[in-house]
């Protein structure tokens, strides 16, 4: 696409590498330039208006024009504009929002540390989780189990634990110690005839297996969503947290939950782990810490997790490893006000009622020739698309029905995110009825247009 040369958009392909994006096709098409929200709405630069359907990256708990959040920022910013947690000092917001994390925790929680990324997070979880083994006189106790399309993040460390094919190609990864079990998909994944809970059964005796067959002594811990976002939305089957952390509590291995996407109201609990019976020993979370405002970042360990750690920084003399911002003031005074709001309009609440809404209205378009799975809990959802529903199969290409899916919504003023063939759906926390209804009739007429065209 041709743009004039000072346009936003030919400065931004002169300039700027993106993330998740094929380089080359961004210098042909350029990029969707927005310029301002307002609710669950983004604008961009011509003016064109969306709902944004995927909250950001699964992020915005409180859409686009929180006022709060914003004048909480000023506030912070004029007050006390930067401190870090390095070297026994402190500040007063990051020391609030510790005590508030442990005080929503759903299992007992020792201590909070402060990140800028789910990914930053997860890197450090792995880190200071060898650091632990060695502190305990354990140092064969290093490999940790994740999960095939599981994601964690894109740092050398937190990209190993993902279990996504293209966050690996070309990269090198994953590291070694780090290893993948199967993927709780029942509708993917399941032997034919196999009942949910039989399918959880055998992949907590896969588990197991590979357990036994690395070592029980040199595995320390387990990663892994409640609900699987970017590997498409994968609701676990019948019994399978249950069945899961019996195997891990069999052999002494840590239990890690990230909650960076499901945390602070997306399943209809103020946590995934609430949703699913987990009592994990550490907890990743970040996005609708802050709704995404400001980056923060942090996790939660118990006092099991926690103890070896502070001995061995005893030891040492240091623990010798933080980050600038980690902790960061305003970051924590953004993220303060924003669960404060979530609390007060008890968007949790919301969250089930509207994401009620969502499914339903998609489970009403189950006989469409297109839809093969519709699956989600709380306000997030998956559409699995099909061209043959017998066979489970899409177009040719993995990821091209998908794609035409989610170009097409766009074009209706719909953001959406496809992993492959499955369509994501993760409005604001805030989002009204009406919202909701706009986007299922909008993704209907989609559907009807792409099927038209593909069978």
């Amino acid at each position: 696409m041709a743009y004039s040369p000072n346009s936003p958009e030919a400065r931004d392909i002169a300039y700027h590498l993106h993330s998740y994006t094929d380089a080359r096709r961004h210098e042909e098409t350029g990029s969707v330039v927005l310029e301002k929200g307002d609710g669950v709405f983004v604008e961009d630069i011509h003016g064109n208006r969306y709902i944004e359907a995927m909250a950001g990256l699964w992020s915005v708990a409180l859409g686009f024009s929180e006022k709060r959040l914003a004048d909480a920022a000023a506030r912070q910013m004029a007050k006390l504009p930067f401190a870090h947690t390095f070297s026994y000092k402190s500040n007063g917001p990051v020391i609030d929002l510790a005590e508030k994390l442990i005080s929503l925790a759903p299992v007992p929680m020792s201590k909070v540390f402060f990140t800028n990324s789910g990914s930053e997070a997860n890197d450090t979880i792995l880190k200071l989780l060898w650091y632990r083994s060695n502190s305990m006189g354990q140092p064969q106790r290093k490999k940790i189990i994740s999960r095939v399309r599981g994601y964690h993040g894109v740092t050398i460390a937190s990209a190993s634990l993902t279990g996504l094919p293209n966050n690996h190609r070309s990269f090198d990864l994953p590291i070694a110690n780090v290893l993948h079990t199967g993927s709780p998909h029942h509708w993917k994944d399941a032997n034919p005839g196999e009942s949910e809970e039989d399918f959880a059964t055998r992949r907590a005796e896969e588990l197991e297996a590979m357990i036994l067959a690395e070592g029980p002594e040199t595995i320390m811990a387990f990663i892994g969503e409640p609900v699987m976002g970017a590997g498409g939305v994968v609701v676990p089957p019948a019994t399978y947290w249950e069945k899961i952390q019996a195997v891990l509590a069999k052999y002494d291995i840590l239990l890690i939950a990230d909650e960076v996407i499901c945390g602070f109201g997306r399943t209809g609990n103020m946590f995934g782990s609430q949703t699913y019976d987990m009592r994990p020993d550490i907890m990743t979370m970040s996005k609708q810490l802050s709704s995404s405002y400001l980056p923060i970042s942090a996790f939660m360990i118990n006092e099991k997790v926690y103890g070896p750690i502070a001995d061995e920084s005893h030891r040492i003399g240091v623990l010798g490893h933080g980050f600038t911002a980690g902790g960061h003031p305003v970051a924590s005074a953004v993220a303060l006000e924003n669960l404060k709001i979530i609390e007060e309009r008890d968007l949790v609440a919301n969250a089930r009622e509207m994401g009620e809404r969502l499914r339903g209205r998609f489970h009403a378009l189950e006989g469409h020739p297109l839809v093969g799975e519709v699956r989600g809990v709380g306000l997030i959802a998956a559409v699995e698309l099909v061209t043959n529903k017998e066979a489970k199969t899409a177009l040719e290409a993995p990821g091209a029905l998908g794609g035409k899916v989610a170009a097409a919504l766009q074009a209706r003023g719909v953001i959406v995110r496809n992993m492959l063939d499955a369509i994501a759906f993760c409005p604001p926390l805030i989002i009204k009825a009406e919202e909701v209804d706009m986007i299922a009739d909008r993704f209907e007429a989609v559907l009807n247009d792409v099927a038209a065209e593909v069978l």
